[in-house]
């Protein structure tokens, strides 16, 4: 089976540098991934992907060596299994606030009997090998979305749930979810509860991911330790450099 190249990273020691696409069309998803990002997350939740776009994506993602990845707009098993039969590599799910949430979210990202994924790799097998189904439970990652206080309340029985491998903070949920502004520069209250967060994912070996605004922040957070760090998304790119490319035009 083709390999995991975020598993390898992590098994390495590394920290996973993480592209993320808003823009549904498969073009733009091609230049992202041939930039050199360690994974491309195609945004099926916030992102103005349908699935129809998303399989295309993920086939431009393919031709290059970054790991395919989706983030399905809601913890629903259909689409989840769709989106890991379509190719991905690893599914985030949003809004998991309870232990019972993150169970039916692994669950069906595996096949029995460790879950209950529906069998039928369709793309997957193409993009994967013939021997998808013998190694694919140990191949794709889970990734919980904790971007709430009700989550971070739950936290430690969220980490517990057998066939989890890693959190994805969500800051301007959590932000919003604690009584401050959404944003993806936390003010200090909501930077605590990350550093919680942090922390207690490093006491069960989970590893922890995070959305940040720029390349600088991400070298920030996986020097304190995190493990997978997402820049902003291909809409941002082109927002923030297109309007400081039309400020020098401009003189301003």
């Amino acid at each position: 089976m083709k390999k995991n190249g975020v598993r390898e990273l992590w098994s390495n020691g590394k920290g996973v540098v993480n592209s993320w696409l808003a823009i549904p069309n498969s073009f733009s998803a091609e230049i992202v991934a041939s930039l050199g990002f360690d994974s491309v997350t195609v945004d099926m939740q916030h992102g103005m992907v349908d699935f129809q776009r998303a399989v295309e994506m993920l086939q431009a993602i393919s031709i290059f060596d970054a790991t395919p990845l989706v983030r399905v707009p809601w913890n629903d098993p259909a689409l989840i299994m769709k989106s890991l039969d379509a190719g991905s590599y690893g599914i985030i799910c949003p809004m998991i606030n309870s232990k019972d949430e993150c169970h039916q979210f692994v669950s069906a990202c595996r096949y029995a009997p460790r879950g209950m994924r529906s069998f039928g790799p369709a793309r997957a097998r193409i993009y994967a090998g013939d021997d998808y189904a013998q190694n694919a439970n140990d191949c794709i990652i889970t990734f919980a979305m904790i971007e709430t206080a009700k989550a971070v309340d739950n936290l430690g029985d969220i980490l517990s749930v057998e066939e989890l491998d890693a959190v994805y903070i969500g800051p301007s949920d959590l932000s919003l979810t604690m009584g401050h502004a959404p944003s993806i520069n936390p003010v200090d209250e909501v930077n605590d509860a990350i550093s919680h967060i942090l922390q207690e994912c490093k006491k069960t070996n989970i590893k922890a991911g995070m959305h940040c605004p720029n390349g600088k922040t991400v070298k920030e957070r996986i020097e304190m330790g995190f493990d997978f760090c997402t820049i902003a998304n291909d809409a941002a790119f082109i927002t923030q450099t297109g309007s400081s490319e039309l400020a020098q035009a401009r003189g301003q």
